[in-house]
């Protein structure tokens, strides 16, 4: 298991946890990172990741993709 932040751009992965107080854990899960769902990295720009989950492009920064566990 790993943070987002360190996946490879292209590769498909799969959540494994999201982390963080229950404010920014709901904020996550509203916009698509639960547990088990696939994601994927498409880019790292300066301080932000930009992935793709549920056939949607989301931008997130650096620190909430920290949260975010993958296998």
């Amino acid at each position: 298991m790993m943070p987002l932040t360190l996946a490879s751009t292209g590769e498909d992965h799969i959540i494994q946890r999201v982390g963080g107080s229950p404010d920014v854990k709901k904020h996550l899960e509203d916009m698509g990172f639960v547990a088990g769902g696939p994601v994927t990295v498409v880019a790292q720009n300066g301080g932000n990741v930009i992935v793709t989950i549920k056939e949607v492009r989301v931008a997130i920064s650096r620190e909430m993709a920290q949260r975010i566990m993958i296998l």
